[in-house]
């Protein structure tokens, strides 16, 4: 157990964050947004910087209602510094996730120690959701780092002595959070808990006090203004129905509804119980038995660091099992608390037998998956050809990880804290710099948008039928499209008017919606992306029944950058 000793009694930030910034930098600039939602925001980053048009998020010319832009400006500007949106569009979920980890640091060692800090931040870290969120260009590393910062105030002023301060910077926090994804309220729940621990200073609280409590609010309002005030003042300006449609959407169909009424990704309310926090909160979740135990007895003895923290985590996983609609990503604003709450127990937890078998036995399981996938891969030619874009031996990548996997756990057998951990941070750093680049070319429609600009000659038209905002991404030529929600029939239709009403003109579209109105054979295949053939057609293709039609839409317009 030496080896996890000296882990545990750790305490550098300097280190820390050098081993975040390795795992969680790795690869950056290596691959390309991915579908479904990265492409999505990388291009709307990428046409703020071009149309200098940064109020209203746009993909191709057609405005994105869903999300507020705070996360869109984050990529745009790193885009403006690098010029390079393959490098940009990670950047702001990288720098939320080091954000993160320095407020649990920080938390961990005010709360308990400095080496409760330094074991709370590095089981963050290796946190699986949190670190494949850091990793991704989705929102919700951002919004979790807002989140985390909400909570971090309110601690700071309800444990720390830090004054009014700091609770107004919880509340500006989760104004933050709320223009970042809505759900950046979530950091006020902590503040339910304390109606409980500190129900004796609420009682002995002074009118001066409850004005500065009420004041919270006027904070939180203060962040959110930062974006919804210009907003609304843009929209009201313009008189503008696109723009009044935004509006309503993003403040009321994205929020109220979207959480009471949720349209998809409807599961059951125990799906964050069942699939979600057993497999993504690994290796932390194998602890929760133990940890409950824990949490149990802290709580018999008014330990007021865990109601609040416990309080939180449980309110957050309830908040979200709650909606109808639940995505795994939701709950990762609890994954800092679950850090915060594990470092503290971790020393007597690895004294006892199991808690360490089950952390080696990970280690050893992904080992051997690894090492097994790679022989599936290597003796089954079917297999192996249905991975053939990833180039020869597609086995190797899976082998070489699950060898070093092996090594490893060999190595640090005494100390399964440390072999667990190492384990996670090798299998995130080959994935990252190997795997990522092999998978690179599979996972973009780069080919297909290259073949494009090659078959269709300057000066003559293109219009993407169904597109994704992956395809507009990659474009190196002027494009057009048409709404992003209209269905393929109304698609097909459109596109089979568009083409005959002017000479020179071309469709690119997936193959389920181009054979409802061009002949197969006729057409002519660009590449197989994303679970379908991206297929590109003249007016000679056209059949029969889709002659002679009159467009009824004007598409949208789109002129990359380059």
């Amino acid at each position: 157990m030496v080896n996890d000793r000296f882990l545990l009694n750790q305490r550098s930030l300097g280190w820390l964050l050098l081993i975040a910034l390795i795992v969680l930098g790795a690869g950056l600039g290596l691959r390309d947004p991915w579908p479904a939602d990265e492409p999505r925001f990388a291009l709307i980053a990428k046409e703020m910087v071009e149309s200098g048009q940064w109020l209203f998020p746009m993909r191709g010319g057609e405005i994105y209602p869903d999300k507020p832009p705070l996360f869109m400006w984050g990529i745009a500007i790193g885009y403006l510094l690098t010029g390079s949106i393959k490098v940009a569009f990670l950047l702001p979920s990288l720098l939320a996730g080091l954000l993160t980890i320095l407020l649990v640091w920080d938390l961990g060692r005010r709360l308990w120690n400095p080496a409760t800090g330094f074991m709370a931040g590095l089981l963050l870290l290796f946190t699986v959701q949190f670190t494949l969120q850091a990793k991704t260009a989705q929102i919700d590393a951002l919004v979790t780092c807002f989140i985390t910062l909400g909570v971090y105030g309110f601690v700071r002023f309800l444990l720390c002595g830090g004054g009014w301060r700091w609770y107004w910077l919880g509340w500006f926090a989760a104004g933050l959070g709320i223009i970042t994804k809505g759900v950046g309220l979530l950091a006020l729940l902590i503040l339910i808990p304390a109606v409980w621990t500190h129900k004796e200073k609420i009682r002995a609280a002074s009118r001066a006090d409850w004005l500065k409590a009420l004041a919270g609010p006027l904070f939180m309002l203060l962040a959110i203004g930062l974006w919804l005030v210009p907003m609304l003042a843009a929209v009201v300006q313009s008189g503008d129905p696109v723009l009044q449609a935004y509006r309503d959407n993003i403040l009321l169909r994205q929020t109220v509804t979207r959480y009471a009424n949720a349209w998809h990704h409807v599961k059951p309310f125990w799906y964050y119980l069942s699939s979600v926090i057993p497999p993504f909160w690994l290796p932390l979740s194998l602890l929760l038995p133990w940890l409950v135990l824990a949490w149990r007895k802290a709580i018999q003895g008014q330990d007021k660091r865990v109601i609040l923290l416990l309080g939180y985590l449980v309110l957050v996983v309830l908040f979200f099992s709650l909606s109808p609609g639940k995505r795994g990503v939701y709950v990762t604003p609890g994954t800092p608390a679950l850090a915060l709450l594990t470092a503290p127990y971790m020393g007597a937890l690895l004294a006892r037998v199991w808690p360490g078998r089950l952390l080696g036995g990970l280690g050893w399981l992904l080992g051997i998956l690894c090492v097994g996938g790679a022989g599936a891969l290597a003796l089954n030619d079917k297999l192996a050809n249905r991975l053939g874009d990833l180039g020869p031996a597609p086995w190797l990548p899976l082998l070489v990880l699950g060898a070093v996997l092996l090594l490893v756990n060999v190595l640090l057998r005494r100390a399964p804290l440390s072999a667990i951990l190492c384990s996670l941070a090798v299998g995130w750093l080959l994935y990252s710099c190997w795997i990522c680049v092999r998978l690179n070319d599979m996972r973009t429609p780069q080919g297909v948008m290259a073949l494009a600009a090659q078959k269709v000659p300057a000066g003559e038209e293109l219009l993407l039928a169904g597109f994704k905002e992956q395809h507009l991404l990659f474009a190196r030529q002027p494009v057009q499209h048409y709404p992003y929600l209209l269905g393929d029939g109304e698609q097909a239709r459109e596109a089979a008017a568009w083409v005959v009403a002017a000479p020179n003109r071309h469709v690119l579209g997936s193959a389920d919606l181009m054979v409802l109105c061009f002949e197969p054979e006729k057409m002519e295949n660009l590449g197989n992306r994303h679970r379908t053939d991206w297929l590109l057609a003249g007016a000679e293709a056209l059949k029969p029944a889709c002659q002679g039609l009159t467009p009824r839409l004007e598409p949208f317009r789109y002129t990359p950058g380059l």
